[in-house]
């Protein structure tokens, strides 16, 4: 069994091609990116892999080999490069057995979005995610779809664009204003992403594949905690010498921060909303532990979050 591994210029893509690397057994890995050079690094070969362009796309390894497809890419992208696939030169899928693709939360999270960006967003990830289980169904392969929430931690060269960004936020600035009340979280570390991903391939391949899971999978880190707390957290996960562990998390009654913000109705009601959804739960998605099996893990994990 040979494993395909797409998106894999992310933090996720990157922790997976580590896991994999030292996993028993230890599986054929191929990895392609958009940026691949054709360069061998400590993983292998990067190949390359243009969703926009599936008539380019020749698979790594043994043709018809039997394989699993792992993507971290952009799933509005995969969706459609699947179908075409499919339909124009089924014969480069002839050995797919299985598909484990990540989406968003968004898709949740999102549906009552009152700005034009995020329902864009919603109805991107559901027509993706709905395009491709069509596709996975087409072709008798069985497909597993996790909507990740939050996803943070730096992982080799890449970082993630959530909390790194509130935790440089907090480097610059000597208070933090924000709503007294705020809503739960569940940050899931990029490691145990792929980890999951990693244990899906191997119940896949395995006796083990549970076929009542269902086909998407709303998942979670271990820890649910506000989102003040888990400022609170990052800052005191830091050395002693950060400047985040400095600045001070300044709560303000939740109807003033509203006002506050409500200028930015007029230049970008996205980012409104935004500060409306920090009031907002966003949690109680399946732990990533419960999928494992394992202990539930901290937060933040004791990997870099950014430098």
């Amino acid at each position: 069994m040979e494993l395909h591994l797409f998106g894999a210029a992310t933090p996720t893509g990157e922790a997976l091609r580590h896991q994999a690397s030292g996993a028993d057994p230890a599986w054929p890995l191929h990895v392609y990116s958009r940026q691949a050079n054709g360069q061998s690094g400590s993983t292998g070969i990067t190949h390359p892999a243009d969703f926009s362009n599936p008539r380019a796309f020749r698979p790594a390894g043994e043709p018809g080999a039997p394989a699993i497809w792992i993507s971290f890419g952009p799933i509005w992208l995969l969706a459609p490069f699947l179908d075409q696939l499919a339909r124009g030169q089924p014969q480069r899928l002839a050995g797919l057995r299985g598909l484990i693709a990540c989406s968003s939360s968004s898709a949740i999270t999102k549906r009552f979005a009152a700005n034009r960006f995020d329902r864009e967003l919603v109805a991107r990830l559901s027509g993706a995610e709905d395009q491709l289980l069509a596709t996975c169904h087409r072709l008798q392969v069985p497909c597993r779809i996790l909507q990740p929430t939050l996803i943070y931690g730096q992982v080799g060269p890449y970082q993630d664009r959530n909390l790194s960004r509130l935790l440089q936020l907090m480097r610059r600035l000597p208070c933090l204003p924000l709503p007294a009340e705020t809503g739960l979280r569940q940050p899931i570390h990029a490691s145990q992403l792929a980890a999951v991903a990693l244990h899906l391939t191997r119940q896949l391949l395995g006796p083990g594949w549970d076929a009542a899971l269902p086909e998407r999978i709303p998942l979670g880190g271990d820890v649910e905690l506000s989102y003040r707390a888990m400022l609170q957290a990052l800052q005191q996960a830091q050395p002693p010498a950060d400047p985040a562990r400095r600045c001070r998390l300044l709560p303000i009654p939740n109807p003033l921060v509203f006002l506050l913000a409500a200028p930015l109705l007029l230049r970008s009601p996205k980012a409104y909303e935004a500060v409306l959804r920090m009031g907002a739960d966003l949690a109680g998605f399946m732990p990533s532990h419960q999928l494992l099996a394992e202990p539930p893990q901290p937060f933040p994990l004791c990997e870099p979050v950014a430098p």
